[in-house]
């Protein structure tokens, strides 16, 4: 593993740099999630949860994360994770509060950035990363959290399997 210096608020291209860093190739995929989800939480300012879910085939279960305990299985009809998968894309939305089916895993969550997880053509699971604050989420953290998200999975070879 490199050694990896947590810097609150780095800039996108540090950071990206440091992700690139510590997701070394040939590890174990819950071992770049879970790296990955403590190097995004330490270094990210006015975030209150960084994690992963995974799909188990018919809905998201958590994975890797730092921030309070969370939610463990989402329902695949609702929340702002499971409208990432079924629309295969980015979800940022600014008010949580008024997303249609909101999933409240913590109460202090006010905005939240989905980054969909796409290997082999298949959405095998999502990047979520939470804020207390409302609207936290600018076109360049969206961009610096799909960018990292790109390389986790370039990390991960062909294919993936996650025991059940």
């Amino acid at each position: 593993m490199a050694d990896v210096r947590i810097l609150e608020d780095a800039s996108p291209e540090l950071l990206l740099a440091q992700v690139e860093a510590l997701l070394g190739q040939g590890e174990p995929p819950l071992t770049l999630m879970s790296n990955m989800a403590s190097l995004l939480f330490w270094s990210l300012r006015d975030v209150n949860w960084v994690g992963f879910y995974l799909s188990d085939g018919a809905r998201l279960c958590l994975g890797p994360f730092h921030g309070r305990p969370a939610c463990t299985v989402l329902d695949p009809d609702r929340g702002v994770c499971s409208a990432a998968v079924r629309e295969r894309k980015t979800m940022n939305i600014p008010d949580v509060e008024a997303f249609p089916g909101h999933i409240a895993c913590d109460a202090a969550s006010r905005s939240e950035l989905v980054v969909p997880l796409i290997l082999g053509g298949e959405v095998w699971g999502v990047l979520d990363v939470d804020s207390p604050h409302p609207d936290r989420f600018d076109a360049e953290t969206q961009h610096l959290l799909e960018r990292a998200a790109a390389i986790l999975v370039s990390r991960l070879g062909d294919g993936i399997v996650f025991p059940s």
